[in-house]
């Protein structure tokens, strides 16, 4: 014999103690809801000023946000509150990519019975193609913004149509280079003509980098000289 369903107990809504403010929703019976926190005229204003400031977070860009300095950009910062400046990154990787071409070319080639020249051809082939293909990249990469290094570069062109000046230009680094050595060799044993400072990488490395830093300031030199003769020309 089938058992016989039980009525479910009716609840009378008038007994119920619905919270201060409360209404049942139509269509909902037993279920109190709580005025919504939009609805009236404050509601809906606060409505649009919350739909307002997400989209303006959602359109930001450098146009239209302010301008926030750097220091208060800092204290927001998670990670080191010192930085390495950009100058010391520079220098250290044209220091140490030059360090390591002498390392591979001028040691590495040392045991081999070539010519001084033809060596020192390979040696700035290499230092011309190492700069433009990997410490102008690296440049480029740890940039903060683009264009931050470029006062680091001679040519801070990206076309392939570039690769020749840094060829050229190599060239001339290490004929000035191979120059220091031997002023600094003649300075220290006298006429005798020996040899008392080798080249080695480290050292090698900071005279191609004093020579870069030389050739770079005289190049901005110019273009300043440039720039200020033709403000002046135009005020005129």
């Amino acid at each position: 014999m089938a058992k016989k369903k039980r009525p479910a107990p009716k609840t009378d809504h008038s007994k119920l103690d619905f919270p201060k403010g409360a209404s049942l929703k139509e269509g909902a019976p037993g279920r109190p809801e709580a005025g919504r926190a939009h609805d009236g005229p404050e509601g809906a204003d606060l409505y649009r000023l919350k739909h307002q400031a997400v989209e303006d977070l959602v359109t930001a860009n450098k146009e239209n946000s302010p301008p926030v300095s750097k220091q208060e950009l800092r204290k927001y910062h998670a990670g080191p509150k010192k930085r390495v400046p950009d100058a010391v990154k520079a220098i250290l990787l044209k220091v140490w990519f030059a360090g390591v071409i002498c390392y591979f070319f001028i040691w590495g080639l040392s045991t081999l019975s070539i010519n001084q020249w033809d060596l020192l051809l390979v040696l700035s082939v290499a230092l011309g193609a190492v700069t433009f293909l990997i410490t102008k990249n690296i440049y480029r990469f740890i940039a903060k913004k683009e264009g931050d290094f470029d006062r680091w570069m001679m040519f801070p062109g990206e076309s392939i149509l570039w690769l020749p000046a840094d060829l050229v230009y190599a060239v001339i680094l290490v004929l000035c280079t191979v120059m220091t050595y031997n002023g600094v060799n003649r300075l220290i044993a006298g006429p005798s003509g020996d040899t008392a400072v080798g080249v080695e990488p480290i050292l090698f490395g900071i005279f191609v980098t004093l020579w870069d830093l030389i050739f770079l300031g005289a190049k901005y030199l110019m273009k300043k000289i440039v720039e200020d003769a033709k403000n002046s020309v135009s005020r005129k």
